[in-house]
């Protein structure tokens, strides 16, 4: 009996050395994101899948996740807020932790209502303000900061006769929030809108627009159109003789855009640019992530406008947060991580969500940049914030 027990203890311990280790999960890590490949907001979202490819070659590069590569699956909501909608509820029923997008704001704002505490999703638009604590996320600077810094950098310059003209959506509704704040702060007590126009998105023409604006004699035109109406605003100054500095949202810094609308752009196009574009660095931390932007555009033989980085620092965030929490993380957990985040020096910006704004960057983050016809690119106009430049 003695001996048998032996014999049957031998075998467990024998079976037990030449049992194989466990395997370790090579297989390629999901992140899912929502994109307007196609529809309006095309050139926003093409540039953005474009985005999210160059950081999953990059961080595969550099030991994906736990050894894990990653892959981002982009779905197509064709930018239609029902369809972002109907793709959402699939991400959602994989019990998937993160979603990164939508591009746009109507489609960022028609998945809101579904995130609640079940999924983080990191919005591609600047122009949605989530709750303090949520688990929805905006990219780049918000707009109440854009348009700060527009109003600043255009009082430094003596030009306080504005004019707006805006969609009437809720990007206009936002902006025209925006401009009311900004008005409201005592720095900019003597800055007036002398004319606010509206216009659809699918107007073929608003010189109707254009003329009031016009004749009330504004130094300058915030125009807050994305894509195709902004052409149309273009055009319809350019047939009214009408040319003062344009103001524009930076959705529109593409260029693409700049060589469709070479035949009628103003004298002066500004923009609120970011870091990434102007070539500026407020920190050694940050200028490494520059370099390793740059780097991976050059590999690609990529030219860098505003959608080829839009999506860079949200991606980098979530790999950051899986990295350091491991793949099974839980929304809340990754929510948590973010919301703890204070020195993530990335291209946009150094990130500090202890304000609660869901965001992690801020008016300090923004440099006004203009289209330069003769070197065919963008080049800063301000200092960080809008500020005029030290001379």
């Amino acid at each position: 009996m003695l001996q048998k027990t032996f014999a049957s203890a031998m075998l467990a311990a024998l079976l037990v050395t030449v049992a194989p280790a466990s395997a370790v999960d090579t297989s390629p890590f999901e992140i899912d994101a929502i994109a307007s490949l196609t529809g309006s907001g095309a050139f926003i979202g093409q540039g953005e899948q474009d985005t999210l490819r160059r950081v999953e070659d990059s961080v595969n590069r550099t030991g994906g996740i736990h050894g894990r590569p990653i892959h981002f699956v982009v779905y197509d909501d064709q930018t239609n807020p029902q369809l972002s909608v109907q793709l959402m509820s699939q991400i959602l029923a994989k019990k998937a932790a993160v979603v990164i997008g939508p591009t746009i704001t109507p489609t960022c704002l028609a998945v809101m209502p579904f995130v609640q505490d079940k999924i983080v999703q990191y919005c591609g638009s600047p122009g949605i303000h989530p709750p303090r604590g949520s688990y929805s996320f905006s990219s780049t600077i918000g707009t109440p900061d854009l348009f700060r810094a527009f109003v600043q950098f255009f009082r430094e310059r003596g030009l306080t006769n504005l004019a707006m003209l805006v969609p009437s959506d809720a990007v206009g509704q936002d902006a025209d929030a925006n401009m009311k704040y900004a008005l409201s702060l005592p720095e900019n007590k003597n800055v007036d809108v002398v004319a606010h126009e509206y216009m659809n998105n699918t107007d073929l023409s608003v010189a109707a627009q254009i003329a009031k604006i016009k004749n009330a004699k504004p130094q300058a035109l915030i125009a807050w159109t994305v894509g195709t109406p902004t052409g149309t605003v273009l055009r319809a100054m350019t047939d009214a003789g009408f040319d003062v500095p344009v103001a524009t949202s930076n959705a529109n810094m593409t260029y693409a855009a700049m060589k469709q609308w070479a035949g009628f752009l103003p004298k002066e196009f500004d923009f609120p640019g970011v870091p990434y574009l102007a070539g500026l660095a407020g920190s050694a931390q940050q200028q490494i992530a520059l370099r390793s932007f740059f780097e991976e555009m050059k590999l690609e033989g990529a030219r860098p406008d505003f959608q080829t980085g839009l999506f860079w620092d949200p991606a980098m965030l979530i790999v950051t947060a899986f990295r350091t929490l491991g793949t099974n993380a839980t929304p809340q957990q990754i929510r948590d991580h973010i919301e703890k985040v204070h020195d993530f020096a990335g291209i946009s910006g150094v990130y500090d969500f202890r304000d609660g704004s869901q965001r992690g960057l801020s008016q300090k983050d923004v440099i006004i940049m203009r289209w330069d016809v003769t070197k065919g690119t963008w080049v800063a106009a301000s200092s960080f914030g809008g500020a005029q430049p030290r001379r």
